[in-house]
């Protein structure tokens, strides 16, 4: 079965596999998960501020995304969403974002849900002593949120935040329902154009591979750092 393995296949279609392809699944990994951690966390602190309403509000958003499956997700935000710029701009046809923006958006709303969890439990892990003290210093509640709870939630949870990312980087995966080519979708549309589906998805796999475990390898090794300082 190897012996007939075509590897020069693989080298004349580096250029394009990541010269397009990474770079595509890279920025959207990257816009996904900076845009998905600021709203996971404003929805952590609207889910433990205690104010009636609002955290059952953030708290029924994070369990529907949590129990959806994401390409489902992908299809209703890719037709839904034109839909609701045309409401926001009071236009009478359906406002046409782009296949990127349709994603971008589902992935951050998405992943703002694990998020939110995460940044739920930082913030739940800081003692409430500190706010206190805080407290009594003057400071306000904004301002302790801001500069004594928010920077140890996230020193402490940054492992965490990190992995879910690199869910994140296998999850782009999915935008070939979009038809947008990210890593494997360039992968699969060289393996169908030259009729090698082996080899390019064994390199696919590969890529994956050293990718994620490298970084597991490295969340790994900071987490222990994080717990040495606590």
């Amino acid at each position: 079965m190897f012996s007939n393995l075509d590897l020069s296949v693989i080298v004349s279609s580096l250029p394009y596999l990541f010269g397009q392809g990474m770079v595509f699944t890279v920025t959207l990994t990257a816009l996904a998960a900076s845009m998905g951690v600021v709203l996971g966390t404003f929805l952590a602190i609207l889910r433990l501020s205690g104010v009636p309403g609002v955290s059952h509000l953030a708290k029924g958003y994070v369990e529907l995304m949590r129990s959806l499956p994401l390409v489902l997700v992908i299809f209703w935000f890719y037709f839904l969403v034109p839909y609701i710029g045309a409401w926001v701009v009071r236009s009478p046809t359906p406002i046409q974002v782009g296949a990127f923006a349709s994603a971008l958006i589902t992935f951050t709303l998405f992943e703002a849900a694990f998020f939110a969890e995460i940044m739920r439990a930082g913030i739940q892990s800081i003692p409430k002593g500190q706010t206190s003290a805080a407290l009594a210093l003057g400071m306000t509640r904004a301002q302790v949120m801001r500069t004594v709870v928010l920077p140890q939630a996230f020193r402490n949870m940054l492992p965490l935040l990190l992995t879910q990312t690199i869910i994140l980087f296998q999850d782009t995966s999915l935008v070939y329902v979009l038809s947008l080519t990210d890593f494997l979708g360039a992968a699969s549309k060289v393996a169908q154009r030259d009729g090698r589906l082996v080899e390019m998805y064994l390199f696919a796999a590969v890529v994956y591979f050293l990718i994620c475990f490298t970084a597991s390898s490295l969340v790994r090794r900071l987490h222990s750092r994080v717990a040495i300082i606590r």
